[in-house]
Order: structure tokens, then C-alpha cells, then sequence
């Protein structure tokens, strides 16, 4: 069983930072997709950015240019660098993980759905 815990969640103004970790409690698979995904209230779970075995990765539009993903795999964990962060970005965010495919081969009609492993998720709140 693949355990994933993600911390460095918390409140924060507008334009501040937050990074965000996601320990991987076990190796998954020489290939495999990660990411980092979000729900705020009311409204449906999104993706926010993806990260592969390649160090291939895939971000929402709206995150573009202001949050980057990354791993260490000496310590299998996952980094959300969120810079210039908005009040839209308020939400609870969580890693997930799986092996059946990478960014570069994402199914068709992909979304969070198809991610097997997830963690507890961390709350982030942005204040205007």
C-alpha cells in the first residue's frame, strides 16, 4: 500500500508563497505520473499540476507562470511552489499518484478520477 502525506498548507496573503510537500511513503513504479490537485467549497476537484518519472510536467492555465512542480527521489517527495498566490487559490489541495500512465501518456479524457493513490490533503487559504 502506497501511503502519500502532504504538509505546508496554511493562510496567506495575496502575492505571498507556500510550498507544499507530499511524502511518498514507498517507491511506486520506475514509471509513473504524480500531481497536485485542488477542491475549493462548492466547487469540483481540479488539477493543478502533474510530474512524471521523466521529470515531464503539465500545468492548469491558471497556474501558469506562478506555481512549479517537483520531486526529490532521494526522498520520494513531492513540491508545489506556489508564488504570487491569489484568493481564487484557496482550496484544499492534495497529491495523489499513479503507475498506469505518465504526462506523456496521459489517457484520453483524462482527470483526477484516474489517480489511484492519494493523501489526506492540505489546506491553503489566500486572503485578499
Amino acid at each position: 500500500q502506497v501511503h502519500l502525506v502532504e504538509s505546508g498548507g496554511g493562510s496567506v496573503q495575496a502575492v505571498g508563497s507556500l510550498r507544499l510537500s507530499c511524502i511518498v511513503s514507498r517507491f511506486i513504479s520506475s514509471r509513473y505520473c504524480m500531481g497536485w490537485f485542488r477542491q475549493a467549497p462548492g466547487q469540483e476537484r481540479e488539477v493543478v499540476a502533474l510530474i512524471d518519472n521523466d521529470d515531464n510536467t503539465w500545468y492548469a492555465d491558471s497556474v501558469k507562470g506562478r506555481f512549479t512542480i517537483s520531486q526529490d527521489n532521494a526522498k520520494n517527495i513531492l513540491y508545489l511552489q506556489m508564488n504570487n498566490l491569489k484568493p481564487e487559490d484557496t482550496a484544499m489541495y492534495d497529491c495523489a499518484a499513479d503507475s498506469s500512465f505518465t504526462v506523456s501518456t496521459l489517457p484520453v479524457g483524462w482527470n483526477w478520477a484516474y489517480f489511484g493513490y492519494w493523501g489526506q490533503g492540505t489546506q491553503v487559504a489566500v486572503s485578499s
